[in-house]
């Protein structure tokens, strides 16, 4: 399985919401969501990373299936996809029209029961919408801190700030208490280059002399 390539992008195909990926002599076609198009815009015969799925496309039982890619700026974005859909009645296809905001935007939108936004969303009607949210919203925590997305290939700050939030709450925190302590990092307006770090600004700040 292919979980990840790097090479140079040499072509983008708005319509099609594809874009193909030169890896040595081999060049790939990689289906991305509108969100990861705009990310690679401006990347057009650059060196990208893209961190990828692979599925098959096609009628089982007539054998006609076609091994397909899609690919995302992150793991975080690929990881939260996968989780799109596991929803009834989204599919691959689907979740790629569906993701045209950030993911921290969805995530919230599904964490807080925010339906209507969800409906909003291409192929994702009112009924889809509240699926999402019975089916995800316990899961949307670490992924409603992603804020922000960095540049490709390199550690984003809302990564380390989603794992900082889950390290909380294995140390005993609560939902509300871990994302108090992280969302008071953000304030900062730092970047953190590891865990380790946020979680010592943390302690600096949680035994600061008042």
């Amino acid at each position: 399985m292919i979980t990840k390539m790097s090479g140079t992008l040499e072509r983008i195909d708005t319509g099609a919401n594809s874009v193909e990926v030169a890896v040595g002599p081999i060049v790939h076609e990689v289906l991305v969501p509108e969100l990861v198009r705009r990310g690679l815009q401006s990347k057009l015969g650059q060196p990208v990373a893209l961190y990828t799925l692979q599925f098959l496309e096609g009628t089982p039982g007539r054998g006609n299936l076609v091994p397909r890619l899609v690919g995302f700026l992150s793991e975080v974005e690929r990881e939260f996809f996968d989780l799109i859909c596991e929803v009834d009645g989204v599919g691959v296809r689907k979740a790629l029209r569906a993701m045209v905001r950030p993911v921290g935007e969805i995530a919230t939108a599904i964490d807080e029961q925010d339906a209507k936004l969800l409906a909003t969303l291409p192929g994702i009607g009112a009924a889809t919408a509240e699926r999402m949210i019975a089916k995800l919203r316990r899961r949307m925590p670490k992924f409603a801190l992603l804020v922000a997305r960095e540049a490709p290939g390199e550690p984003g700050a809302g990564d380390v700030l989603a794992e900082t939030f889950e390290v909380l709450r294995s140390l005993g925190h609560s939902d509300s208490d871990a994302r108090r302590l992280v969302d008071a990092l953000r304030e900062q307006k730092k970047k953190f280059k590891d865990v380790q770090e946020a979680l010592e600004a943390i302690y600096r700040q949680m035994h600061k002399p008042r």
